[in-house]
């Protein structure tokens, strides 16, 4: 997983440069105005967008959220530094040189600054009076030791538990086509499926016999919570809460959509959950009492993307 994230090969350099030109042709957000309002008369309310100021960001591996967080920065007037990891240095520093080389002087090359060292996080982390946010990107443990390091705001969401829950009234290929998207497309994605709920009533279904004859196909490993070890014969998973960034998932029965929404709110970490059903009431409850970021119904969880929304890119998860 670790080389999937690092490596740039020439589709993702296209598809990075498409996201660059889809924030370029953004209307630029900042002044816009959001709402007016006449508090009294001839007293004028105004709500807009403005930068944020100075961010430090903190990623790990990905060499790609280099380029797009520069490209938000510039979008957006925010200054930026920048501090990737030791494992993709040589590649940050070329995409830095990139970048950097065609701002224009009237903005100021000095506008995204690039960290090379660990040792100067910590001095950093001190400038509570220079830099206005950081934004670690990366593993648990990374955002925990930012948030424990500094009197700066932090914006941190370490883990990407993803859920997708077949309903009883599943469309079984539909759910097929679903499931096996949100695993294998790209496993070491932050959106990808880490954890298959399946109601009760579809144990032992030919239908959901022949999704996990599909997964098994593709090469992921199926790791099962107490009933699905037991029923299935599948090795038992250590802990629900387990993001595996690999081409494994783990998998679990439950009675009904409320039963899959509690799990999905004790074990997920609040990312993006997906309910495969026909009946528009499970759906309803679902996508109102789910607690996370994104919450989608009949449609794979790999659609959580910035680019996606619409928005050209994310930083951070």
């Amino acid at each position: 997983s670790l080389v999937a994230r690092m490596t740039l090969k020439a589709g993702k350099i296209t598809s990075l440069a498409e996201s660059i030109r889809a924030i370029a042709d953004m209307e630029d957000p900042i002044s816009h105005i959001l709402k007016k309002t006449e508090v009294a008369k001839d007293l004028v309310f105004e709500k807009m967008y403005c930068p944020l100021g100075v961010l430090l960001i903190i990623f790990e591996s990905r060499p790609d959220a280099l380029v797009q967080i520069a490209a938000l920065a510039i979008r957006s007037g925010n200054g930026l530094l920048l501090k990737g990891g030791k494992e993709a240095m040589r590649s940050n520093t070329i995409l830095h040189k990139v970048i950097t080389s065609v701002i224009p002087d009237a903005v100021g090359k000095k506008l995204i600054g690039l960290v090379k060292s660990k040792d100067e996080i910590a001095d950093l982390l001190k400038l509570d009076d220079v830099i206005d946010l950081v934004i670690p990107r990366g593993s648990n443990r990374l955002v925990s030791q930012i948030k424990a390091q500094t009197k700066i705001p932090v914006l941190g969401h370490a883990d990407g538990i993803c859920h997708v829950y077949i309903d009883k009234s599943a469309d079984m290929e539909m759910a097929k086509r679903i499931v096996l998207d949100a695993k294998v497309d790209y496993p070491a994605a932050c959106n990808a499926m880490e954890t298959l709920l399946v109601h009760k009533d579809l144990n032992r279904t030919e239908g959901l016999d022949d999704l996990l004859m599909e997964l098994a196909k593709e090469g992921v490993v199926i790791y099962g919570g107490p009933v699905a070890h037991d029923t299935l014969k599948v090795p038992k998973v250590d802990s629900f809460h387990h993001e595996y960034s690999s081409m494994a998932c783990t998998l679990e029965f439950v009675d009904d959509v409320q039963s899959a929404i509690d799990h999905i709110n004790r074990y997920g970490s609040a990312h993006t959950d997906c309910i495969i059903t026909t009946d528009k009431k499970s759906a309803d409850t679902f996508l109102q009492q789910v607690d996370s970021a994104a919450v989608f119904h009949n449609a794979s969880t790999r659609f959580c993307d910035g680019t996606r929304f619409g928005l050209g890119a994310e930083v951070g998860i």
